[in-house]
């Protein structure tokens, strides 16, 4: 094999001929080096690349595997993390100028993770400023889809899906509050899941909602996914809210098909007004797929669905504008524009609002797990639109603008966020723009294998995965 063509296997491809000896983990680190010096200019995905550690991390890697002590499969695999979780000696920048010179003395616990885990570090990934959604100034450049460089590769974790989209990683580290791993993961044509809260450690990630974080990967394939996703989860000490519960072999769960597994379709979020005509046909088909694989599928009505966007929209600006409160009393205008807008909503929001939405969040939560007591999935699109173009300037245009971005694409990841359950982006098919569209299928609290095991089963059955966007 050509050592170019190297960054195009799946990670767990490169994982066997690693393991196997065929490859050795310095090849493989220092092709993707390569090429995040070719393609990175376009996209903007790194914000800072640690080639010297990289090939330091790989060449142990090469010894380690070479005397018998290969460490499981992340084992010389070259992975990027999000911008927002602490690296011991390299800078950490939460997307922020804020934090241009920030350079912890403690990783963040899932970098530590996939250091045990042997994975080989390429560099942290662009990302909107302290993970708010969808800033307009990115000081380190903005981030821009590989399948189209004038559109938006998905918010927050904007680097982490133009990287793997782009081949400039193995996998990789995202951070999901209200949607994105899952946003990302759709515009980007790759699956990305946020496992279910207090599953994966918080310990060292620069916070914005902690009733609702949670750290994932983002992946090309689903079996990438499962195996990044066991390199990182488990109970930590250091992180109260994580749960002192059995992490499964992902990757084993995999096979054995999806006949008779019970599959919910969220029908009024995929017949919506306010989804895109070809994203509504390409999740259809997706959706008969699974019952051509033998899963039944039956209608589900969640009556709080549509209002999810703006429950969440209270629960995390007022977090967010809690863990940034020092810096809105001292330095406002240091934050980006759309980042300040939030700030300022979550300081001034009513604490009667805040607790209504805490409330709704309850009563949401408990309508999911009720559907998950019919069905074993719950399906519906990840976003209601394909990548949204970069946007030419910044703000809210009206308050009408405001209020049909509550009741768009944001509806569609925040149930499942205020849910706490896993839920899971998978491509599913391309626009007549060559767009990316995501499936999102989401499960009962800590079966993430499940969840696993209907997107594998479906993208076994296609060739969505196997495509290359034109960087």
């Amino acid at each position: 094999m050509d050592k170019a063509d190297l960054p195009f296997l799946s990670a767990t491809e490169l994982a066997s001929l690693i393991k196997s000896r065929q490859v050795s983990p310095v090849e493989a680190t220092q092709a993707y080096l390569d090429r995040i010096a070719q393609v990175d200019g376009k996209l903007n995905s790194f914000i800072t690349v640690t080639g010297d550690r990289a090939m330091a991390d790989a060449r142990l890697a090469d010894q380690e595997i070479a005397s018998g002590r290969y460490r499981g499969p992340m084992h010389g695999i070259p992975v990027a993390v999000k911008d927002q979780f602490n690296t011991k000696g390299i800078l950490t920048t939460g997307g922020s100028t804020i934090l241009r010179e920030f350079i912890p003395d403690e990783d963040a616990t899932v970098v530590s993770k996939l250091d045990r885990a042997g994975a080989v570090l390429l560099g942290k990934l662009n990302m909107s400023e302290f993970a708010m959604g969808d800033a307009f100034h990115h000081p380190y450049g903005r981030p821009r889809n590989p399948w189209d460089l004038s559109r938006n590769p998905g918010t927050s974790s904007s680097g982490s899906g133009a990287a793997t989209a782009a081949f400039l990683c193995a996998t990789s580290l995202g951070e999901d509050t209200g949607g994105s791993i899952r946003g990302p993961a759709s515009f980007c044509g790759l699956v990305g899941i946020r496992p279910s809260w207090g599953r994966v450690s918080r310990h060292g990630v620069l916070a914005a909602s902690w009733s609702m974080d949670q750290v994932g990967p983002i992946s090309r394939t689903v079996s990438d996914c499962a195996m990044t996703l066991g390199a990182i989860a488990g109970h930590d000490p250091k992180d109260g809210h994580t749960w002192d519960v059995p992490v499964p072999d992902y990757l084993a769960s995999l096979e054995g098909g999806i006949r008779g597994l019970k599959v919910g379709v969220i029908t009024e979020r995929v017949q919506s007004d306010v989804v895109d005509p070809q994203v509504r046909d390409l999740v259809l088909q997706a959706i008969s797929q699974l019952g051509e694989l033998g899963a039944v599928t039956e209608e589900i009505d969640i009556p709080l669905m549509a209002q999810s966007a703006a429950i969440s929209t209270a629960v995390t600006y007022g977090d967010v504008s809690g863990v940034h409160r020092e810096g809105i009393e001292q330095r406002l205008h240091d934050y980006d524009y759309n980042v300040q807008l939030r700030l300022l909503t979550g300081a001034i929001l009513p604490a009667q609002a805040h607790q209504k939405a805490v409330r709704l969040r309850h009563m949401l939560r408990e309508q999911i797990l009720e559907a998950l007591k019919r069905v074993d999935v719950l399906v519906m699109p990840t976003s209601s639109i394909p990548a949204s173009p970069i946007p030419a300037m910044a703000g809210v245009a009206s308050k009408e603008e405001f209020m049909e971005m509550l009741g768009g694409r944001r509806s569609y990841t925040a149930p499942f966020n205020l849910g706490s359950v896993p839920a899971l982006s998978i491509n599913c098919g391309f626009t007549s723009d060559n767009l990316p569209v995501g499936l999102q299928i989401a499960g009962r609290p800590f079966d993430e294998s499940t969840v696993f095991r209907v997107a594998y089963a479906y993208e076994q059955a296609t060739d969505w995965h196997t495509r290359r966007p034109p960087v």
